[in-house]
């Protein structure tokens, strides 16, 4: 099965190969090759597939990926910071927390209790992403409706598509997870997410992408990150090539302390952004001097392949012009070889003439006896 790698590339191949790697950025070119000869060099199916794989979404070639979304959580540096509802101060602070807490204990328990029953019974809707876009605008609209006009600017598609203009654009990717039934959720969205400072930092320094996990898309992403309570929020960047969660804020977080923790991680983390935007320029950069390198060389064997057939078109003619001048050469000795013909034929025919002349007058007079015998002598 070896062969097929071994075999030369033509022109037109060695064009879509160098190509292929400038639009996707991979630095192999085995690989690049593996995957142009996997769709048959269609250089627009293979470029659109290897995007779905960059945005989570399996590759027709590969099996599907152990988890949905393909985001490293497993990083032990993760910035995390929790802040825990304040707890009961005073005595009747304290009486009012002991005589609420059996009710709620009794409401949280038997809630679980009842959403057990109901995915064992019926499996969990959301587990079925059919409108990711839908479910974005969806929450767009409630967020609006509920909260105002004014806030960060949304990202308007699904998270993978938000995870990959990050890492084409090299910018950090904050995703909010909105728990519609949370007690915090309302007071975080006004006070906190909407407040003039807490916009204008997210607006100007990175993405921003919020679900609520009651929609399929939401709970998908829920899924993939656990978050512990809510309001949540996680930062999300390119490091070490791959799309890395690199902090945590989780519960109610006030809108000076969620300046302080995102500029902490912002400031935390740039350097791994300088870092890769260098390394990808210097990429860029080889990927460029290697496609002057190929196109160079292409030149030069173009021009090469024109020497060669000029040579081989000098050749015809000087075979031409000796098979002329042989067929000169044979033409001049037949035409010789026929006026040769001609003057022996000539020669013969007056030498007849000269033995048949007639004969003198003189003899012509005498009797037929004297013409015998003046023969004869």
């Amino acid at each position: 099965m070896a062969a097929p790698e071994e075999r030369e590339l033509t022109a037109e191949q060695t064009e879509r190969l160098l190509q292929f790697q400038d639009l996707t950025g991979i630095e192999s070119m085995d690989q690049c090759r593996h995957t142009l000869e996997q769709h048959n060099w269609n250089i627009e199916a293979a470029v659109q597939d290897r995007l779905n794989e960059q945005e989570g979404v399996p590759s027709v070639f590969n099996p599907p990926p152990s988890r949905p979304l393909q985001v490293n959580t497993a990083d032990h540096r993760i910035y995390s910071y929790v802040v825990s509802r304040p707890q009961p101060r005073g005595l009747l602070g304290w009486s009012y927390y002991l005589i609420m807490l059996p009710f709620r204990f009794t409401y949280y328990t038997l809630l679980d209790i009842f959403r057990f029953a109901v995915r064992f019974i019926r499996p969990d809707p959301r587990s079925r992403v059919t409108d990711p876009v839908g479910d974005i605008v969806s929450f767009i609209h409630m967020f609006e409706e509920k909260y105002g006009r004014i806030h960060p600017v949304f990202y308007q598609g699904t998270y993978s598509q938000a995870l990959n203009d990050a890492k084409r654009e090299l910018r950090f990717l904050l995703v909010y997870l909105h728990g519609d039934d949370h007690q915090d959720s309302d007071e975080f969205c006004r006070n906190t997410l909407c407040a003039p400072e807490v916009i204008t930092l997210i607006n100007t320094r990175m993405l921003f992408w919020a679900c609520s996990t009651n929609k399929p898309e939401g709970y998908r992403v829920s899924q993939a990150l656990r978050e512990n309570t809510y309001p949540f929020l996680a930062m999300i960047m390119l490091k070490d090539r791959r799309m890395t969660v690199v902090g945590r804020l989780e519960g109610l977080i006030q809108p000076d302390d969620l300046i302080n923790q995102l500029t902490f991680i912002i400031d935390a983390n740039q350097t791994y952004l300088v870092s890769e935007r260098l390394e990808r320029e210097e990429r860029n950069q080889t990927q460029v001097l290697r496609q002057q390198q190929d196109e160079a060389y292409l030149a030069s064997l173009r021009a090469d392949q024109e020497k060669e057939r000029k040579k081989k078109e000098e050749r015809e003619r000087k075979r031409r012009r000796e098979e002329e001048v042989q067929q000169q050469k044979l033409a001049e000795e037949r035409r010789r070889q026929v006026r040769q013909k001609c003057s022996w034929e000539a020669q013969q025919q007056h030498w007849l003439q000269a033995l048949l002349l007639p004969l003198p007058a003189f003899l012509v007079s005498l009797p037929t006896g004297f013409q015998s015998g003046a023969v004869f002598i």
